[in-house]
């Protein structure tokens, strides 16, 4: 047999990828003003869908969490991952595609993982917002302008003390003279 050269890495290798089904992160951003019940169907629909077509690796509520930056003018939404494994490339599409005309679903993402990936960090715990925040914020404030109202109220008086002792040296010279 002239003229074929053996196949890369043989059969083999094709059938040692077509294995081991890819595991996928699902990152989803709820509305967290939307009605539970609305956020409990989009939950529970993703969670059938992932069942139909591959298998349900984890599923991690991390809560109410701060935005980066404001999507529809809302500044937090309500973070689920979703940890699965599938070969089912229509079931990634059908995925996306019921996201995407979700009611309540601010933002969403799916990201294939790399084989030996660790499993997703705890969240770190939330920094004080609202008006814990704004509580402290607003001491600061106070504590900031008490200082340098009584930086600005220091130099004014003795500046007037100055003042007093040049208004009396012309007045004695005055008299000198």
């Amino acid at each position: 047999m002239r003229g074929v050269a053996p196949a890369r890495g043989g059969a083999g290798a094709l059938l040692s990828s077509a294995a081991v089904p890819h595991l996928y992160d699902l990152m989803l951003a709820l509305d967290p003003n939307a009605p539970e019940q609305s956020q409990n169907e989009v939950l529970s629909n993703v969670e059938s869908m992932i069942q139909s077509g591959g298998s349900l690796v984890g599923h991690h509520d991390w809560g109410i969490r701060r935005l980066a930056y404001e999507i529809d003018h809302r500044p937090e939404a309500a973070y689920h991952l979703f940890q699965f494994e599938t070969d089912d490339s229509s079931l990634l599409e059908r995925v996306d595609h019921s996201l995407k005309i979700a009611d309540g679903v601010l933002r969403f993402r799916i990201i294939r993982l790399k084989p030996g990936s660790p499993p997703p960090p705890t969240p770190r715990p939330e920094s004080p917002r609202g008006r814990d925040r704004e509580e402290h914020a607003d001491e600061t404030r106070v504590a900031a302008r008490a200082a340098a109202d009584a930086a600005v109220e220091e130099p004014a008086s003795e500046g007037a003390d100055e003042s007093g002792g040049q208004e009396a040296e012309p007045a004695e010279q005055a008299t000198e003279s």
